[in-house]
């Protein structure tokens, strides 16, 4: 007995491809899969070349044809991709319309469709789905038989495309509210998928993404034809699974690309604010790293360097990032080491190598030697200078990156010289009078007191030596 059943398609999707509607077919079998915990649905053409799509599951009913919404689907969101009848019923609508004749075999009956009358009206014709009683009862699943001139390899290839289960996208992160994929070609679009359907595609974006729990906003968004979703729909579930994801390639990815924002290369992801800071917090919680911006990296140069041949790497951020860092914890609730941290660390694990006069090279030994003189010229050694040292090493001048050359240190009564400054007496003889000068004044560099003192130094050799000449 053949009954039949009035699809009632009231508008047909005229820029639907046959690709989108073997989409549908796909989709419903995944879905099936997913629910019932059967096999893998299989998809291959027969030696007639009539191209089978088939899962395991518990078989289609007419009464999946119509557009009442699935409440079993309702209420495994995050499984399926599938919700209404009415994408299978757009499927047969574009297979008829393509000349493509559809057979659907499962337990509960043989499907195929047809022009029919509409009942009560016999001058309308409207599409049918033909319902007969099932040649196999014990048939397992659901299989669509799908046969025509205009159905091609390529198109089924095209709709399984659409599939991250057939696509080759690799998972590099997963989250609770999705995963990170790898782009699978440099100069291929980045892929949105929802539940592990293709929504979107986006063209400077760094990964690609599987949404499995989407938000209310991307499940209105996934609109009749579930494709060419707006980005507003899904960001903020993309936010989401990054700030979510800890994979070290992930975290190493985003922050390489980070570092290409001067070029303008970076991508989309990492101009978000809390996703470059997220990867900032993740890489720190690592790795001996310093942030820092491009400015820091040219105007601290060789304190940079010194930092990287102490094994730790550089990795340059956007201002807007640097300046939120030292506020901040890493993964692991550990301070985030921006260039002024590290500075302050190096401080405090700074030790002096003092150097042995014994140990001086002649020519350094000339030049130390003439220390007395250097006193009496500017009229004697001030009674708070106790001792003066050299040192191989020496601390970072106050609020800034480069060593100093003198240090007076009052509590000790000493200045320390940097072991260069014994190159020529000039030198070694102008260290020593600036540091009298801190001696002496008891002020900083670059306030009053400081240069008035080093005025009345400079002036009192000047005015000796004129006097002994």
């Amino acid at each position: 007995m053949t009954r039949e059943f009035d699809l009632n398609i009231e508008r047909v999707l005229e820029n639907w491809t046959v690709a989108h509607a073997l989409r549908e077919v796909i989709a419903n079998a995944l879905d099936e899969q997913a629910l019932t915990g059967t096999a893998e649905p299989q998809i291959f053409a027969d030696a007639e070349n009539r191209w089978h799509i088939r899962d395991w599951g518990r078989g289609l009913r007419y009464e999946h044809l119509t557009q009442n919404e699935n409440k079993e689907k309702l209420s495994h969101p995050d499984q399926v991709v599938g919700k209404f009848g009415v994408g299978l019923k757009d499927a047969l609508a574009t297979f008829d319309r393509h000349r493509i004749s559809v057979v659907i075999r499962s337990r509960h009956g043989d499907i195929t469709t047809g022009k029919q009358a509409k009942h009560g009206f016999d001058d309308i014709e409207t599409l049918h789905a033909l319902i007969t009683d099932p040649p196999e009862p014990g048939f397992t699943g659901t299989e669509f038989i799908l046969s025509g001139r205009t159905l091609t390899e390529r198109q089924v290839e095209e709709a399984k495309g659409l599939f991250l289960r057939y696509s080759g996208d690799e998972e590099l992160g997963v989250t609770p509210f999705g995963s990170v994929l790898r782009r699978t070609h440099t100069r291929a679009k980045a892929r949105i998928y929802v539940n592990g359907l293709r929504v979107a595609e986006e063209d400077n974006f760094l990964f690609s993404y599987n949404i499995t729990s989407p938000t209310a906003a991307l499940r209105r968004a996934l609109n009749r034809e579930r494709s060419n979703v707006g980005r507003s729909a899904y960001t903020d579930r993309v936010k989401a699974i990054l700030l979510a994801c800890d994979q070290d390639e992930v975290i190493d990815t985003l922050v390489a690309d980070l570092q290409k924002y001067e070029q303008g290369t970076w991508h989309d992801e990492t101009q978000w604010l809390d996703v470059g800071l997220h990867a900032c917090k993740q890489l720190n919680a690592r790795r001996q790293v310093i942030f820092l911006t491009a400015f820091e990296l040219s105007y601290a140069a060789d304190f940079v360097q010194r930092a990287q041949n102490d094994g730790y790497q550089i990795i340059v951020v956007p201002e807007t990032i640097r300046r939120k860092l030292p506020s901040l914890r890493d993964a692991a609730g550990n301070p985030i080491r921006d260039l002024d941290r590290y500075r302050d660390e190096w401080q405090d694990s700074f030790r002096f190598t003092f150097v042995d006069p014994a140990d001086f090279s002649a020519a350094e030994r000339t030049v130390w030697d003439a220390l007395p003189r250097i006193f009496a010229a500017r009229g004697g050694r001030p009674r708070n200078v106790r001792d003066v040292r050299v040192s191989e090493t020496m601390r970072l001048m106050e609020s800034r990156y480069q060593e100093a050359v003198g240090l007076w240190e009052p509590g000790e009564g000493r200045i320390i010289v940097k072991r260069t400054q014994l190159q020529s007496l000039a030198i070694f003889a102008g260290t020593i009078l600036h540091e009298l000068s801190h001696a002496l004044s008891g002020a900083s560099d670059v306030s009053i007191e400081f240069e008035q003192q080093l005025t009345e130094e400079l002036g009192g050799v000047v005015s000796r030596s004129i006097a002994n000449a």
